[in-house]
């Protein structure tokens, strides 16, 4: 069986990582080098709701593969981490 809200909670959790380090490695270097500072905002506002989309779809995910509180909070600490997200995905593809 599928579990829809797993699958899409690892689809989000690979694409938040993906901005975070677009955000850190190209965005905040273009705003502080360059002086573009529009690529933060861009980057920034980008990043910030999928992170919050990641944070919204963790509860269902997490009550429909039965996660302990601790695995919540490897998804939660992990995200703030850069690379970390992506260290998750293989935990997540375990109950996909």
């Amino acid at each position: 069986m599928t579990k829809k809200h797993v699958r899409n909670f690892g689809i989000i959790n690979t694409i938040e990582g993906y901005s975070y380090l677009v955000l850190l490695f190209i965005a905040m270097p273009l705003k502080y080098v360059l002086g573009i500072a529009i690529a933060v905002k861009i980057a920034g506002m980008l990043h910030g709701v999928l992170f919050v989309t990641l944070i919204v779809l963790m509860l269902p995910a997490a009550l429909q593969a039965k996660w302990a509180f601790k695995c919540n909070i490897l998804f939660f600490v992990a995200s703030l981490i850069p690379f970390g997200t992506f260290y998750t995905r293989k935990k997540i593809k375990t109950y996909e």
